[in-house]
């Protein structure tokens, strides 16, 4: 990587797309900035982009870009525990918006102006990341607030009118049943059902709203649900096994593992245990 400075906990690197591709999955949040035409392929799903491209990754989300391999990729790395986007949901809502979204694309398109102002307050952060002392760190801290912010707004404004539009049509009706319904019925023969859908008709529209099959849209959900329980609180293993619907923990950790690439406890371990998770003790 190329002009990597890492101070505590957030790190800003700047590279090539091979470089960054070669990098694979990391144990932080990511914000990155790249220009060009092609693909991206986030969690085995593929988006297409053109233009100014912010992407929002959490940690060990696998995301591979597609462009010229000569692009050149600005990213922010934080670990949980420089900025917890959870302990400041209520200063910028991006928990749900910008990160952990399964029904929506994880990237936003920018004009040149926004773009060049994402990379101004990159700058700054960066300045303040080649100090070690307290004050730096806290300026550094409002610098990545500030970009959240500035990125939560521009998506919120894309994001509800066309599913506000269309609240009775059955794929968005899908999202709520899912969420009702996700830690006891995992099969999507059930959600069609619920629908009044066949199950290919219902397979043919959800991947026409969400670029997803129903099958990997629940997994998604369910494994959503298992990284919160393992960074947001202290429960056990075995505990979140149960209350996921898990059979047992070994179970469990199968599952994890497939889905994400890294064992449960690995992923505790290497995200740690926010600050929230004092509430649930």
């Amino acid at each position: 990587m190329e002009n990597k400075i890492s101070v505590g906990q957030c790190i800003v690197r700047e590279s090539k797309v091979t470089s960054f591709n070669e990098a694979g999955p990391q144990p932080l949040y990511g914000i990155s900035l790249f220009k060009g035409v092609g693909h991206i392929t986030v969690d085995f799903t593929d988006y297409p982009v053109d233009g100014n491209i912010v992407l929002f990754t959490t940690p060990w989300q696998l995301a591979q870009l597609h462009l010229d391999e000569q692009a050149t990729v600005r990213s922010l790395w934080f670990h949980a525990d420089f900025y917890c986007i959870e302990h400041h949901k209520k200063e910028v809502a991006c928990n749900g918006l910008l990160f952990n979204n399964i029904y929506a694309q994880p990237f936003i398109g920018l004009s040149e102006e926004a773009f060049a102002s994402i990379h101004h307050l990159l700058d700054q952060l960066k300045e303040e990341l080649q100090h070690a002392d307290t004050w730096s760190q806290a300026v550094a801290r409002s610098w990545l607030q500030l970009i959240l912010a500035i990125c939560s707004k521009t998506k919120a404004a894309t994001l509800p009118v066309a599913e506000e539009s269309q609240a009775l049509h059955p794929i968005v009706q899908f999202k709520a049943l899912l969420e009702q319904h996700y830690i006891k019925e995992r099969t999507p023969a059930f959600y069609a059902a619920q629908l009044n859908l066949s199950p290919n008709n219902f397979s043919k529209q959800c991947k026409a709203w969400f670029q997803k099959s129903p099958s990997f849209l629940i997994q998604e959900r369910v494994i959503l649900e298992a990284k919160k329980l393992i960074h947001l609180s202290y429960k056990s293993m075995k505990e979140i096994a149960a209350e996921l619907h898990f059979d047992d923990e070994h179970y469990f950790s199968r599952y994890f593992k497939k889905h994400t690439g890294v064992a449960p406890t690995f992923f505790r371990e290497t995200v740690g245990i926010s600050i929230v998770a004092q509430s649930s003790i």
